[in-house]
């Protein structure tokens, strides 16, 4: 398949994966609908009843807590008509003054009808029809979404019966992060971005620091291994030394909170960081964790919502103030979702058939390998 653009370099993707609406929606139906998502933290919906309508790639999917305090996930669609149930946020019911979605902490009610599930999406009451006898109301539920959670991430699955296993999904993070205490911290700030380029291009960014020295300045004071030999050799199972005197991603290096309890004396200095694959980036902090969430919406566009979790020992404190962390990375993040966006101007340049990978961007096979496994035997090329 691949053709050596360059002696010795492995080649990226076609350019076209990049740029042509084709291969988006080929990764919608065949990567998206049936990968493992990131959509968000448990604590956005910490008690029994509450919800929260997501876009999740196109489609519309209420999440919720049901009576018993655990996370269900449905597509937000009526099984009587399609009615969707629930608006979605921005949506404006005013004019009809719609009545419906979930209500209390017992039952979601269409609003057209008036058919009523419970929080697991069971029907139980549809309306003239609940003595009909040759209506079988046990059987009818909502069309489920597959739900899985892993240090206070949730994950959601758009094709449950075929989902792949979500242990295998999470196994590397689950294992290089252990000490953090992931399930415990809270989100302190949240930073959303609009960033012009496809949702690979921003993973092969996060993959490798070959860049780091020409774009990261900032960082690469307070990480000096980022710049050194290009980025190679790069210990990122041990975790990448901050500079003397600093064990912190902010400006100074820097910071008076408290280290999270039970970090090894490696995790007190270093940085460990990982991208599970298709849309959640970590990066590890000995007190703070920076995490992002990618939401692909087109060939050329990607929305990056960028949080800040801490401890809520820390936030709870008169003084808290997470600024030193967040100037830091709004720093750093804007000088990637930039230099992304040159990279996909540059790719829908007509000479452009496709990139090369040089030694130290290695990890980049991993996203070549991801994405030809899925969608690969029905690209056609």
């Amino acid at each position: 398949m691949y053709t050596n653009l360059l002696p010795g370099l492995e080649p990226t993707l076609p350019s076209s994966w990049y740029t042509r609406k084709k291969y988006f929606a080929l990764e919608r139906e065949h990567l998206f609908m049936r990968e493992w998502i990131c959509v968000g933290r448990e604590e956005e919906i910490p008690h029994k009843g509450d919800s929260k309508v997501l876009d999740l790639c196109g489609e519309s999917i209420l999440m919720l807590r049901n009576g018993k305090g655990e996370i269900k996930a449905f597509y937000n669609v009526c099984r009587h008509r399609g009615a969707r149930i629930c608006p979605a946020p921005g949506d404006d019911d005013s004019v009809l003054a719609l009545k419906g979605g979930v209500v209390g902490s017992r039952s979601i009610i269409c609003p057209y009808h008036a058919w009523t599930y419970d929080l697991d999406g069971q029907l139980i009451s549809a309306p003239f029809l609940n003595d009909n006898p040759d209506f079988d109301m046990k059987g009818v539920q909502l069309h489920p979404v597959g739900v899985s959670t892993w240090g206070g991430f949730i994950f959601l699955n758009l094709t449950p019966d075929q989902a792949p296993d979500f242990e295998e999904t999470i196994k590397v993070a689950r294992r290089r992060f252990v000490r953090y205490p992931l399930s415990d911290l809270r989100i302190a700030h949240t930073i959303s971005y609009e960033v012009n380029a496809n949702w690979k291009v921003l993973c092969e960014n996060y993959n490798e620091c070959y860049h780091c020295g020409p774009v990261h300045p900032e960082l690469c004071r307070v990480v000096p291994a980022f710049r050194e030999a290009g980025g190679a050799n790069l210990d990122w199972e041990r975790g990448i030394p901050h500079r003397e005197g600093a064990t912190t991603f902010t400006f100074s290096g820097e910071s008076t909170r408290r280290s999270f309890p039970g970090l090894d004396a490696d995790e007190q200095v270093r940085h460990k960081g990982e991208l599970v694959y298709p849309n959640l980036f970590l990066s590890m902090a000995r007190e703070h964790v920076t995490f992002y969430i990618l939401q692909a919406k087109g060939p050329d566009k990607t929305i990056i919502d960028c949080h800040f979790l801490f401890e809520p020992h820390e936030i709870d404190k008169d003084d808290f103030d997470p600024s030193d962390v967040v100037h830091f990375w709004q720093v750093v993040n804007l000088q990637d979702w930039a230099i992304c966006e040159r990279v996909q101007q540059g790719v829908n340049a007509r000479v452009h058939e496709r990139g090369v990978y040089a030694p130290m961007e290695d990890w980049n096979l991993d996203i070549r390998r991801y994405v030809i496994d899925r969608i690969g035997p029905y690209a056609g090329d």
